[in-house]
């Protein structure tokens, strides 16, 4: 049977994987206070907080990153010991519990710094996936959708589930709850559950038969020393402009001293998050994507 015909019995949305990104967290927070929101006649639906530690202390991780931690060797590896290893296997337990087969979404909430509105993040191509972001792209015009396939992409929770995606919420600064965002991010939320519902009604709702997709081709890193210290920035022309065309010969770096470093490429790109704050420790100035229209 196709995924996008099957029956949905859980939706599990997940909050603070990273315990610095606020809006997921207390999105969660609501949703265990007031259940009845989320709460659908055909499936049951969960919340958990991902990072409890990470969050009490305001920071993105205790250790290391939680959100590159579910790789099937680090969990199988009971000698690896840190608050964000304990803490992937204590979620794999909660989400995935042996002799006991769903069919499960797996909603991931994250925020950015960087321009992202709001932004699904699909590792896998899988028809339902493509449908529900196809609609959900349909009904609100700041739903982009952006693929990864990289070798990172076995390590992201997400990956857990075969139905899973993240959705990264922007800008709003690390450690900061913007209210506008808080808002649209529950919505869209509730348009995911309807949407659910709906499936597993056998009335899907109406939908784009094509969709806009940002599919992830590389990275940038800063320009650096022989030190490794930063030389440049990004260029204000770039500087929140997620998803909009960066061609050949435009600005993308701005030194200290006030010189224009030009993106080098050899065709036009659309760079995604934008100086994101949490991807300077991890050599990553923009991610770049290429644009392109599928059938769904």
């Amino acid at each position: 049977m196709n995924q996008s015909s099957q029956k949905i019995h859980r939706a599990v949305i997940i909050g603070g994987i990273h315990g610095n990104e606020l809006t997921g967290i207390y999105i969660t927070k609501l949703f265990e206070q007031f259940p009845h929101l989320i709460q659908r006649p055909s499936f049951e639906t969960l919340t958990l907080l991902g990072n409890p530690e990470a969050f009490a202390e305001g920071r993105r991780y205790i250790d290391k990153d939680l959100n590159r931690n579910f790789n099937k060797e680090d969990l199988q590896n009971l000698e690896l010991r840190s608050n964000e290893d304990r803490q992937a296997r204590l979620i794999i337990e909660i989400l995935k519990p042996k002799n006991k087969s769903q069919t499960s979404i797996f909603v991931d909430l994250h925020s950015t710094t960087a321009n992202m509105g709001l932004t699904l993040i699909l590792i896998k191509l899988d028809p339902f996936l493509l449908q529900l972001a196809a609609y959900l792209s349909s009904i609100n015009p700041l739903v982009k959708v952006l693929y990864i396939q990289s070798h990172e992409e076995d390590s992201f929770l997400i990956s857990q589930c075969e139905l899973g995606f993240a959705v990264e919420v922007g800008s709003v600064p690390q450690g900061v709850l913007s209210a506008d965002l808080f808002q649209k991010t529950e919505k869209l939320i509730y348009e995911i559950l309807d949407y659910v519902e709906a499936l597993n009604q056998g009335s899907i709702p109406l939908k784009n038969d094509t969709l806009t997709l940002y599919q992830h081709v590389g990275t940038i890193d800063y320009p650096r020393n022989e030190h490794g210290d930063i030389q440049a920035m990004i260029h204000p022309n770039l500087q929140f402009k997620d998803y909009e065309p960066l061609n050949p010969g435009e600005p993308i770096f701005l030194t200290f001293e006030g010189r224009t470093i030009a993106y080098e490429g050899k065709s036009t790109v659309y760079p995604v998050f934008i100086n994101e704050a949490a991807y300077y420790e991890k050599g990553v100035a923009v991610c770049l994507t290429e644009k392109q229209q599928i059938t769904v």
